[in-house]
């Protein structure tokens, strides 16, 4: 659980499936992730997470759709 009173720096992460989170600055970014370009606050880090991330769809479930119209 994070501690919301922290000022640790943070930053934002990705996936392959251009999913996003948040993962303490000073540690070795975990496997299939990388760095979305953004750092800062817990706050900071969420609220950048809020205004980019707005299709929650997994990257490959929105390329199926586009592929399959009618479905």
């Amino acid at each position: 659980m994070f501690d919301t009173t922290s000022t640790e720096s943070y930053l934002v992460v990705c996936n392959h499936e251009e999913q996003y989170s948040i993962w303490w600055n000073d540690r070795p970014l975990p496997a299939g992730w990388r760095a979305a370009g953004k750092t800062g606050t817990r706050e900071e880090c969420l609220a950048y997470i809020d205004a980019v991330w707005t299709d929650m769809r997994p990257l490959s479930l929105r390329r199926w759709m586009e592929e399959n119209p009618d479905h």
